[in-house]
């Protein structure tokens, strides 16, 4: 299983593996860092306020679908995992579209995945997230074809092929999160998909306490994610 981790808390692969470690999993276990255009958090949120599609999402699933193919070669190799060991993949917000992008584009077949508040629709994140901080944003050619990779539900039939397990909090975003996720359940399921989603009362969309950044102890919510991730996982991963 390799996992990317949240924007938002968790926001590195130690917490991300911290609040959703799969116990009751019986596989490796890989949890990746989503290349940010910098490590800084203040400069971050202005490259985010600033351009957030072609500075930030960009930056990250591209990065993540290039770094992919040598990071599975070598977790294989150092592990002494065999080519035929079945992959499943895992994400939170922009690391479930880093996913998505992985088993659209990256060639390597995934069994399973686990979507966790994902973007699932890049233009309705955006628009929506435009809305919540009061800074609209102007769509143009370069960011419209970001847009178009990051559109899963248009996309339904390039990621079909695994059986997929969307996870969201009731109480996260709707225009960002819970529509876009709607409508690739609908649009996976017409495409002969194997997909559930499931919903966590009270759920927003971080799954950690703040900052984030270190192993946390697991939140109730991220408890109750890390049990459906699991029996997802054991039913279609092997």
């Amino acid at each position: 299983m390799v996992g990317y981790h949240l924007l938002d808390a968790p926001r590195t692969p130690a917490a991300f593996a911290a609040a959703l470690p799969l116990d009751g999993l019986d596989a490796w276990k890989i949890y990746l860092r989503l290349p940010l255009p910098t490590s800084e958090p203040d400069e971050l949120w202005r490259l985010f306020m600033d351009d957030a599609v072609l500075n930030v999402y960009r930056h990250v699933v591209d990065g993540a679908l290039a770094e992919f193919p040598s990071a599975l070669v070598s977790i294989r190799r150092e592990n002494g995992i065999a080519d035929d060991v079945p992959l499943a993949l895992m994400g939170g917000s922009l690391g479930g579209a880093a996913a998505q992008l992985v088993m659209a584009e990256s060639g390597f077949a995934a069994h399973a995945a686990v979507l966790v508040n994902p973007v699932v629709r890049l233009r309705d994140s955006i628009n929506g997230l435009s809305v919540i901080h009061d800074n609209p944003y102007t769509w143009g050619d370069a960011s419209s074809a970001v847009a178009s990779r990051v559109d899963f539900v248009a996309r339904s039939k390039d990621i079909s092929d695994a059986a997929i397990r969307f996870i969201t909090g009731a109480d996260d975003m709707q225009d960002v999160i819970l529509k876009p996720v709607a409508a690739a359940v609908e649009a996976l399921t017409s495409a002969g998909g194997i997909v559930d989603w499931k919903v966590v009362p009270d759920m927003a969309h971080a799954l950690a306490p703040e900052p984030g950044t270190e192993p946390a102890p697991q939140t109730p919510h991220a408890a109750v994610v890390d049990k459906l991730a699991v029996e997802w996982f054991n039913r279609y991963l092997f």
